[in-house]
This record gives structure tokens, sequence and C-alpha cells, in this order.
């Protein structure tokens, strides 16, 4: 029986053997199995307990230990201490991995018996994988990284590819990581965050711990791919770094603690997916920076800073060589991939800066910074040199989430701004860039520039919240001033740029600058909302009203608007103008292009429910209207219809369009129109099929209409003929048929006079200058060149004068100095006959 039992365990272990070497052979490395082992290096001494390994000695070099590892793994429940008893002054461990194996760390890495904060580098170039029961607990920073080596600021390194015996040790700090060309992935496991989100600061709930640091400290992960399964890492006022870099050195600065990756040549990726979680949330909250290739959140997972206290928070930092994505939806109750910085104290909330390429935010990914009290939101600043995606809604909740930049305040203090610098900005199926003001506070402003074009269309099919970039004011909270710069911008399908006011608060002014061409079209294909670029004071439904808390209308006053453009198209039912449906005066709406074409029911509005209606201020080369379209200043109830002022050299009117200055029981608005053809509309008392221009009142008093032409008077090209005709045939003589088929032809009227009673003049007429007749044919056929030949001057010869001429017999003309003879020729025709013998 024991001989069978050996025969089986040689044959396991044999098979075990083969595999292994198999796996090796393949290029795979297997991680030590529960297991830390010192390599001899460093005099490192470790006590094994069960699963429990006490490490104790190194190698001390005045504030600095070194220990150096062949083997460095941790299994659940097991720990590994870092006993300083020996060394109770040392503040920064350096230890290392030989070995070629991945530390699988599943259980507990802690400090004890020291005197100090102690902070722990743990390098390991093949690579180090964090299991979802992983936890730190020591005094200090920790970094795990898979690194080559440490450098120091004496040139030394601690090298964990080149162990030298002995090493060369140093006391002096440490200044960068020294990556491989194809440096090792580090991996954390957890379960995902369980954070609550609602109109309150983010809670932690029940999400477990993780990796996690003593406050105010630094957890660094930086090797080659990093991925955040689930995992949770935690710094509590401090700095969370995850580098993903090779081919080069991440610098340290040891004074800040940040990662500089200036040297480094190329960038892997970074990952976090199932609802992974970086948080550095506190009093006040700390900093998280990533840096990458590609980096990317799916599956609900996000970085946090909450901070509760009164000084200035850090930020959150997204560097992407290529890409910045968040994609898909999370569980739990949390829908979206995040960044996120609450403000609740009275301090300065953090930033969030992304820098990428290409951002996309799709499936309701969202950048969001809120203040919740009398201290100032952060700012949100994204930079995308090539494009930036806001596409969709979470899967998981997709009514309440979209793809969004958001700024917000629900306290007395102001809320952060947003900033985009990109190529192409896109929002689609409900994607925007939104801020608010829900409280006392003031809104953010935002500055959105996209050098090549901005792209907006459709809305949430769930919650039919349009696509676009809003600023509101919720409450008595006044909103931001929008800005709006890009080549060309297409607004369709429902889509809104706007600055609005549902409560009491004002609404801000929104500036737009295109300087091509800026096309607003169509309606929403489930709300029937048309596209729309306003400022407005609008009413929301009344669940909406009663689910936050709004008035029954707003009060607010309505901001200016401001087009520059070259050409501005509105079309099937969209809408530019600036509206109040409270009570409250409509805003200015001025708008500077080129050419204005509305089409198909398009409209350019100003108009009030009951306050004075907003004024119009149109300045363009050419106006067209057609189809239905309208241009309208209007005011409801006692208010007055807005000014419409229009400067346009060409206006055209067709198809039932309007200009209109209209109001119901106030002053009807004035309408001045200058320009230097009108074509198509007409003034009327009231609005009829045709093509009107109308300020009337229905109980008040009516507006005025000017039209002003000026420029070139159409008449001053006309020149008045005389009454009496002039018959040719008696002014001009026949000519003789012995010349028929020469011709004289004048074309324009340069040389001529302008009718046969006025004399030739200058050909410069009223400061233009007239075309006048001149040879143009070609004489070179008969230009000859040859030898000059000098020739002696004659005597001149005595010319005898001539006393008179007659016709032969063969019809030429002789002159003859003889005595005249008294008969005198009588006049000949062509034929050379007297004509009194015809």
């Amino acid at each position: 029986m024991r001989t069978i039992r050996f025969a089986i365990t040689q044959r396991f272990n044999a098979f075990l053997g083969a595999f292994t070497t198999g796996l090796l052979t393949a290029g795979m490395v297997l991680p030590a199995m529960a297991q830390v082992a010192s390599d001899g290096t460093t005099n490192t001494t470790v006590n094994q307990s069960g699963n429990n390994f006490t490490i104790l000695n190194g190698i001390e070099k005045s504030n600095n230990l070194f220990h150096s590892f062949s083997n460095f793994s941790v299994s659940v429940g097991g720990s590994a201490n870092f006993d300083l008893i020996n060394t109770p002054n040392i503040t920064t461990i350096f230890s290392r991995v030989t070995g070629g194996n991945i530390s699988d760390i599943n259980g507990l890495i802690r400090t004890l018996n020291s005197n100090n904060q102690v902070s722990l580098f743990l390098l390991n170039p093949a690579g180090i994988v964090f299991g979802k029961n992983a936890a730190l607990n020591i005094g200090g920073s920790f970094v795990g990284t898979t690194a080559n080596s440490i450098k120091f600021a004496d040139g030394t390194e601690f090298s964990a590819v080149n162990p030298s015996s002995p090493p060369l040790l140093t006391i002096s700090v440490p200044i960068g990581l020294q990556m491989g060309n194809n440096p090792s992935s580090i991996t954390v496991q957890n379960t995902g965050h369980r954070l609550i989100a609602q109109f309150t600061p983010t809670k932690l709930g029940t999400t477990p711990t993780g990796l996690s640091v003593t406050p105010g400290k630094t957890l660094a992960l930086v090797g080659g791919s990093i991925t955040l399964d689930g995992g949770v890492l935690q710094a509590p006022s401090g700095q969370i770094e995850l580098g993903s870099a090779s081919a080069g050195t991440v610098n340290l600065n040891s004074s800040t603690g940040k990662f500089d990756y200036a040297n480094i040549q190329q960038f892997g990726d970074i990952q976090l997916s199932n609802q992974a979680l970086a948080n550095a949330s506190g009093t006040p909250s700390g900093a998280i920076h990533l840096q990458g290739r590609n980096v990317s959140f799916t599956g609900g997972s996000g970085a946090l800073l909450v901070n509760q206290g009164n000084q200035e928070m850090g930020d959150i930092v997204v560097n992407a060589s290529e890409l910045f994505e968040m994609r898909g939806g999370g569980t739990f109750g949390f829908a979206q991939n995040f960044l996120r910085s609450d403000n609740a104290g009275t301090g300065v909330g953090g930033d969030l800066v992304v820098s990428a390429p290409r951002v996309q935010l799709l499936d309701g990914g969202t950048l969001a910074s809120r203040n919740f009290g009398a201290g100032t939101g952060g700012n949100i600043a994204v930079t995308a040199a090539d494009s930036l995606d806001l596409i969709g809604f979470s899967p998981t909740s997709p009514g309440s989430t979209t793809s969004s930049l958001i700024t917000n305040t629900f306290g007395s203090g102001r809320a952060g701004d947003i900033q985009v610098s990109t190529g192409t900005l896109t929002a689609q199926a409900g994607g925007k860039i939104v801020l608010t003001s829900t409280g006392i506070g003031a809104g953010g402003n935002s500055n959105i520039n996209a050098s090549k074009s901005i792209e907006l269309s459709g809305e949430n099919p769930f919650n039919l919240s349009s696509s676009g970039i809003t600023a509101s004011a919720g409450s008595s909270g006044n909103a931001g001033q929008v800005t709006v710069s890009t080549r060309t911008m297409n607004v369709q399908d429902g889509a809104i740029v706007g600055n609005s006011t549902i409560a009491t608060g004002n609404s801000g002014n929104l500036v737009i600058n295109v300087s091509d061409s800026i096309e607003v079209s169509g309606v929403g294909a489930q709300s029937g909302v048309p596209s729309r670029v306003v400022t407005n004071a609008e009413i929301l439904p009344a669940a909406l009203r009663q689910q936050f808390g709004l008035p029954p209308f707003p009060t607010g006053t309505v901001g200016d608007l401001t087009i520059n453009t070259s050409r501005l198209q509105i079309s099937d039912r969209g809408t530019v103008g600036v509206e109040h449906q409270g009570i409250g005066n409509a805003g200015n709406l001025y708008i500077n292009a080129d050419s204005i074409f509305l089409d198909r029911t398009g409209s350019i509005t100003a108009a009030t429910k009951s306050g004075e209606g907003g004024s119009i201020n149109l300045q363009a080369n050419t106006l067209f209207m057609r189809h239905g379209s309208n241009i309208t200043a209007t005011a409801g109830g006692t208010g007055n219809g807005g000014n419409i002022l229009i400067n346009s050299p060409i206006i055209l009117g067709l198809e039932n369009s309007d200009i209109v200055a209209n109001a119901l029981q106030g002053h009807g608005g004035n309408i001045n129109i200058t320009t230097q053809g009108i074509f198509g509309l007409e003034y009327r008392t009231q609005l009829t099929p045709e093509n009107d221009i109308t300020a009337s009142s229905k109980f008040g008093v009516n507006g005025i209409v000017e039209v002003n032409t000026i420029g070139v008077d159409p008449n001053s090209g006309l020149v008045e003929l005389p009454a009496n005709v002039t018959d040719p045939s008696q002014q001009i003589a026949s000519g003789c048929s012995a010349n028929q088929g020469s011709s004289f032809v004048a074309t324009g009227r340069g040389g001529i006079p302008q009718n046969p009673t006025q004399d030739v003049r200058s050909d410069v007429y009223d400061g233009l200058r007239l075309r006048t007749w001149s040879d143009i044919r070609n004489l070179t056929a008969y230009r000859h060149t040859g030898p000059v030949t000098a020739q002696m001057p004659e005597s001149p010869e005595v010319l005898v004068k001539a006393t008179g001429w007659r016709r032969n017999a063969q019809g030429k003309i002789e002159l003859f100095a003889d005595q005249s003879p008294t008969l005198v020729q009588q006049a000949l025709t062509c034929a050379a006959i007297p004509q009194n013998s015809l």
C-alpha cells in the first residue's frame, strides 16, 4: 500500500514539475504561494509562524532600511510584519524582490515597533497582485512598483534585476523609479465600492477598506499596466498615484510627494473596472493622479474627493497620452463612472483636470464638481486636442444619469467653472455640459473652445433631457456666463445651447462666436422640443417643481444672447432667441452675421409672458426668410412688445414669413429696418397670410414701423430722354456702296454722350471711370523691321499752291493751280453723276 501511495506521489510531482516547466517555457511566471523568503543580500531575517512572517534586521543606513527577498507573497489570513524593534528610528523601508516570482498579496502588510511613521517601498519587477483581502497597516506612505530599481540622489541604485552582493546602499533620499522597457503589471482586486451619492456629499456606505494608508500619506502604484478590478484604494487627505510607464525614469519629489513623468518615453494602460474606487477624501481632501496611455473607467468605477475642511483641496488629474474613456454602468445602486469633487466645507474644492488627445464620456460617465457649503466648488478643465465626446446614458439607470460635465452649488458658496479646449466637441443622446446653482451661491462660468466644430444633437429618450451646453439658476443664486467659440456649430434634433432660470435667480449671458456657420434645426424625436439657442426663464412641469421645491413661475431676469458668425441658418422649427415665461423681462438678442437664413418655420424671438419684451438687434449683409419663418418680439399681459432693429442691405420674406413686434394689452414694439432693398415683406396693421411687418397691440397702442432705404438710390442711374424723337435717317448720310461691310461699334457709355442732345463728357463721371473707345486691333503683322539707310536731304521742292479742284471722268479728284473756271462743279453722287442729272 505504501509502495502504491509513493508511486502516485512521484507521478503527481513529475506531472506538476512538467506542467510548471511548460508554463515557464511559455513565458509565464508563477506567483509564489504564501511565502516570504530572504535572498541573503541584505542581512534580512524572516521568521515564519504559519502564514505569518516576521521580518527583522536588514541593512540600516541612517533613516533608511533595506530588505531583499527572493519571494514576497502573503496568503489569505496571513501577514508580513516588518518588525523594527532592532531599527526603531528608521523612516523608510526599501524592499526588493529578486527571485522573478510575482508578489501575490492577499493578506496584511504592516510595520511594528517603530518610533516614526514608516513608509514602505515594495519593488518587484516580476509583478504585484493585491487580492481582495490585501490590506496595509503602516504608519507612512506605500509605494508598490514593478520598476527595475530605485534611484537615489547620490547616484546609487537599489536594483531588483541586478542585485549586487553586498549591494551599494545609501542614506540619501529616493529621487526616481527606473522603469524597464517592458515592466510587469500591478493588479488590485476587490468587490468594488458601495458609494451613496444623492444631493448630499458622497458617502462611502459599505465600501470595503481595501488598500489604505494613514491620513495625509501617499498610496502609489507605478508599473506596467495598472488594473483595479473592483479594487479600492484609500488615502484620506493624502495622495493616490497610479502610473503606467516604461523606458525611462519616473522622478520623485521628496518634499511634495509628487511623481513626474517628463522623462518617460512610453506609457501603458490603466483600467478601473467593476466599481473600482480611488478615494482621497478627508479634512481637507487629498489628491489623485493617473498617468498612462489609455486610461479607462468601466462598470461604475471612479475617483473621489470629498472635502470636509476649511482648506484648499487637492485635485483629480488624469493624463492620458492617447485616450481617456468612461464606458458602461455599475451595479449596487451606482449607475455611472465618474470623477467627482465634493466640497462640504468652507475651503476651496478640488479641480478635475483631464488631458488626452481623445476624451470619451459614454453611457452616463460624468465629471462632477459639487459645492455644499460656504466654500468654492472645484473647476473642471478638459483638454482634448482631437475630440471630446459626451454620448448617452447609463444602461443601469438611463433616466437619471447622462454623460456630462457638471458643476453645481447647493449652498451659499460659488460653483466651479468649466473650461473645455478641444478639436471637435460632440454631445448626443442627452450628453451635455451643465453649470447650475440650486442654492444661494452663484453658478460657475464656462468657456467652451472647439477649434474645428461643435455637434449637439438629440435627447435622452428616457427622461427627455436635451443634449447640449447649458447654465441655469435653480434657486436664488444667479447662473454664470457661457461662452462658446468654434468654427462650425450644429444644434439639431432637440439639442440646446442655453442659459436659463427656473426660480428667483437670474440667468447669465450667453455669448457664441462661430467663425464659419451655425445651424439650428429640427425637434426632439420623442419630446418634440425644438432645437434652440436661447437665454430664457422657463416654467417646468408641476411634478418637477414640486419635487425640487420650485416656485410656480420664475421671476429672475433673463440674460442677453450675443451671436457672432459668418452664417446663421435656422430651420425646421429651430429657434434662436430670448424668452421669459414667468414674471420678468426678457433679455436682449444681438446677432452679427454676414448672412441670416430662416426656413421652414425657423424663428428668431424675444418674447415675454407678462414683462417687457426683449429687443432684437440684427446686423447682416443678407436676411432671407422663407416658408413661415418669423422674427418676433412679443409681450403678453400688460407688457410692452420688444423692439426690433434690423440693418441689412438685402431683406427677403416669402411664403408667409413675418417680422412682428406685437403686444396684448401694452404698447406694440417698435420696428426699425435699414436696408437697400426689401422684397416680399410689407407693412400691415395686423398679421395676414402674406409676408407681414407689424407692430400692433390688441388692446393697447400700436408700435411704430420705420423702413429706411438708404445707400445706393436705384433712380440715380436713370437718365431722362428727350420727349421729341429724332429721325436718324435725316441725320446720318448714306454710306457709299464701295465701303459696305465696314462698321463702327461702341459698347457701354464711355466716349459718347448720354443722349443725342448732350455733349461728349470726360471718362470720369461722378467718381466712376467710364470706358472710352480705343483701337485694340493687333497690328503686329503690319510692322516690319529692316536695315536703316542713311539718306542725304535734298533741296526742298517748290510747291505750287492749288487754286481749285475738280472731279475727272473717272470720278477722281484733281487739284489745279490755274484760275478756276466760272462754272462750279455740281455735287456728285457716289457714282460721280451730278445730282441734277439723276
